[in-house]
């Protein structure tokens, strides 16, 4: 099968399950089809969200909402064991044996109720990693018709290296938002780009809607003003900030309010000014640039 591209910003779903929201079949296939039509169509999975539980989840759900498979994207995660109902490990730990990647793609597919991955990624680096019996799995992966594409998940420049020593690295999900915003700083963003690796922002809004803190108060105050001039939210103006930059990020939005995820998609119809791209990250930091 040939790489299908991902949408512009991808929907989170470990929110969607027992970990949050806890929605059920019809309301998580309901979700599904808001952001389909919103033009949200990639969706970002892991096997560990939900205790191993989410992925099940929404395969039922995807069943129930009847879009076709091929019209949307599936990403998932593997390589964290944690201690659930479904999984007792005595402590948590990680695993990129080939036997246990190929493993965990055939049950994510299983519980997705599909026959292939759009994109693995590998969830956190491991001191045990090895990059050639990784690189073995990706391969036969791909042969099979499990996954179309690879990429990693909070890994640094080194360690992409590492991994992208044996086999093609696609992608790599790190956090990135106007309140974390160290990967355009050290090197990570630079790395991505030299080397033809799309970021993918997992929380890409930051703690602005979370925390009351000196830096969130200083930019909701700018957001305001950003609001009144764009008459769009301020969560599409943050993702409209991480769009901007030129690694090409795509922001992962966990939302589950059907409002915001109709509204997310105009983060992409309009740019912000540099000096207003500039203007959030100065108040984010509380000083002008260097």
């Amino acid at each position: 099968m040939v790489k299908t591209a991902l949408s512009p910003i991808i929907a989170g779903t470990m929110n969607w399950g027992v970990w949050d929201k806890n929605l059920n079949t019809s309301e998580m296939a309901n979700l599904i089809n808001v952001c389909f039509e919103n033009k949200i169509t990639t969706f970002d999975h892991a096997d560990i969200y939900g205790g191993y539980t989410t992925e099940a989840s929404f395969g039922k759900a995807l069943t129930e909402s009847k879009i076709n498979r091929e019209k949307i994207q599936l990403i998932s995660k593997c390589g964290i064991l944690q201690n659930s109902e479904n999984r007792p490990y005595k402590v948590k730990n990680y695993d990129y044996s080939k036997e246990y990647i190929i493993w965990s793609v055939e049950n994510s597919l299983k519980n997705l109720h599909s026959d292939y991955l759009d994109v693995l990624l590998l969830h956190r680096p491991s001191p045990l990693m090895n990059s050639e019996e990784i690189a073995e799995a990706v391969e036969k992966l791909k042969s099979d018709g499990k996954i179309l594409d690879f990429g990693l998940s909070n890994f640094t420049p080194s360690q992409t290296d590492l991994i992208r020593s044996k086999t093609e690295v696609s992608y790599n999900q790190i956090q990135f938002s106007a309140t974390d915003f160290e990967a355009m700083l050290n090197g990570s963003l630079d790395h991505m780009q030299v080397n033809n690796i799309r970021p993918m922002a997992w929380n890409p809004l930051g703690t602005v809607f979370r925390e009351n803190t000196d830096q969130t108060k200083r930019l909701k105050t700018l957001l305001a003003d950003l609001v009144s001039k764009y008459h769009v939210g301020s969560d599409t103006i943050l993702l409209s900030w991480v769009l901007q930059h030129p690694a090409k990020i795509i922001p992962i939005a966990g939302t589950v309010n059907v409002a915001r995820l109709q509204q997310l998609f105009k983060a992409t119809e309009f740019k912000l000014e540099r000096e207003e791209w500039f203007s959030i990250w100065t108040e984010s930091m509380g000083n002008q640039v260097p």
